[in-house]
């Protein structure tokens, strides 16, 4: 070996085992002692357990909603690009890791040349003006020790934007949870107004028919007949309208399916879609582990705070090795012997001098971005705790909305009974009878859209909370595979397999 490089070796090793710049730690956050709900004796029980902690299929019942989700979280094309872009941070954290190690390059050529006799140094007579040589090695390119950490904060944040990856996606799949379960249910609740209406038209076109035969008898007037004309066109204009958007709603859920816009077909019926009677919130503290949008901002400030040290690692000396070892011979036969053999080592430092403020004005910037992605990590804390507290008071208020409009509804139907009663007994007009056809149509359709409402609001709140992005087993063990480089294991999934999906 080479005695005088030993004491070199141990200083470049101890040396290396340094990383200047600011480990990172988790921001202390003010989390509150418990969420924000509303004064009612409807809140949610309290306890540690979360909402968020089932799985998908667990929370929504009716098994065609299931498939949809399932071929949504395949096909939908943002979940297409969500995973592309994981692929990319990965790769990009390969090639970080790949400045650990030197560029070491093999290669070998062989020269053949001709000098001229007749040029301005002759060769002399006798010799020959052709020579041919060869020569093989291998070579290492700049090498740069990594004395202060720099490469290792480069991984560090290429880790960390890698993660980002992985929980942006899993911000996409929650949200497509979400929006295809929203997009179900609203396409069911328009199959329920729609029942709702033409059920009105029967019962309007009945009753122009007996006003029509009233008016011939004499009994009615013409008057009523109008009347009566006005509630059967007003149905079929209502059924017209609600077909068109049950139509542009079908179209909206194929497109997030992944399918050309077409027909789709259903499960349960709206009315018989399930509700969950309890949503336990869980812990506000276990809301930073539970929804990907904070841990996708935590990532990106360890990214950024990892930045910091890059920056002040290009403050001190920098050493790189260089070096080639190989053989070279004007005669092929001895071109691997002994005496062709040639090698060059040599480490290099560079100091930087003057650099005109580039250095301080790199560190300045990379210590801003940290604070700017220190305060978006804060607001997205803060703005998940709102969200909770407006999902929960939804969810409580919307409940006791549809039980008051199902006592409205009930009284416009008694209502409109007794108008008819009470113009069949010719003691008012047709007008009353107009009046209240029109006041029940409007409390059943608002009614239909209070219980829409009520749906709705435990799957926001189920999103709020966290939950929605967990996979199935085996696309849980495909991920934590991939993720196993880069701190695997450090956000949980969820166990269950899905009915509908493979």
């Amino acid at each position: 070996m080479f005695p005088g490089l030993a004491l070199p070796l141990i200083l470049i090793a101890t040396l290396a085992g340094c990383a200047v710049g600011p480990d990172y730690e988790r921001p202390a956050v003010e989390s509150p002692s418990a969420y924000r709900t509303a004064a009612s004796d409807t809140n949610p029980p309290a306890g540690t357990n979360s909402f968020a902690d089932l799985g998908w299929w667990e929370v929504f019942q009716d098994p065609q909603l299931t498939v949809y989700i399932g071929e949504a979280l395949t096909n939908n094309w943002d979940i297409k690009i969500a995973a592309a872009r994981v692929l990319q941070a990965e790769a990009a954290l390969q090639a970080a890791r790949s400045e650990f190690m030197p560029n070491v390059s093999a290669g070998g050529d062989l020269v053949t040349s001709r000098a001229s006799r007749n040029g301005p140094a002759p060769i002399p007579t006798g010799l020959n003006p052709q020579q041919s040589y060869g020569d093989v090695f291998a070579s290492m390119s700049s090498y740069e020790v990594d004395l202060w950490g720099k490469i290792r904060r480069a991984n560090e944040a290429a880790r960390a934007r890698y993660l980002a990856s992985q929980d942006a996606q899993r911000i996409v799949r929650q949200t497509l949870v979400a929006e295809v379960a929203t997009a179900y249910l609203a396409l069911l609740e328009l199959d329920y107004e729609l029942e709702i209406a033409q059920r009105t038209l029967q019962v309007r076109s009945n009753s122009l028919v007996l006003t029509t035969a009233r008016e011939e008898g004499g009994v009615a007037a013409m008057q009523d007949v109008a009347q009566a004309k006005i509630l059967v066109y007003g149905a079929e204009a209502s059924i017209v309208d609600i077909e068109r958007q049950r139509e542009q709603q079908e179209n909206l859920l194929c497109i997030l399916l992944g399918r050309n816009p077409g027909p789709l077909r259903r499960g349960a019926g709206f009315a018989a879609q399930q509700i969950r009677v309890e949503v336990p919130a869980g812990l506000p503290s276990s809301l930073l582990e539970q929804r990907p949008d904070i841990r996708f901002a935590e990532e990106l400030l360890v990214a950024a705070n990892a930045n910091i040290g890059q920056a002040k690692a290009a403050f001190f000396p920098q050493l790189t090795l260089t070096g080639f070892y190989g053989f070279q011979s004007v005669a092929l036969s001895d071109l691997f012997s002994s005496g062709s053999r040639t090698w060059q080592f040599g480490p290099a430092v560079t100091v930087p001098l003057f650099t005109g403020g580039r250095l301080r004005a790199n560190l300045k910037i990379t210590r801003a971005q940290y604070d700017e992605a220190l305060a978006n990590y804060q607001k997205s804390v803060q703005n998940a705790f709102r969200e909770v507290s407006d999902n929960l008071i939804a969810f409580q208020r919307t409940r006791e909305f549809t039980a008051r409009q199902d006592q409205r509804t009930q009284a416009n139907r008694e209502a409109s009974d007794l108008a008819s009663i009470r113009y069949d007994g010719g003691v008012t007009s047709y007008l009353e009878v107009l009046y209240s056809e029109q006041e029940l149509f409007t409390a059943e359709l608002n009614l239909a859209q209070a219980r829409l409402d009520e749906l709705l609001s435990v799957v926001s709140l189920y999103r709020s909370l966290g939950g929605g992005w967990q996979l199935t087993p085996v696309s849980q063990d495909t991920e934590n595979a991939a993720a196993s480089p880069a701190r695997s294991g450090e956000h949980g999934m969820a166990s269950a397999n899905p009915p509908g999906t493979q």
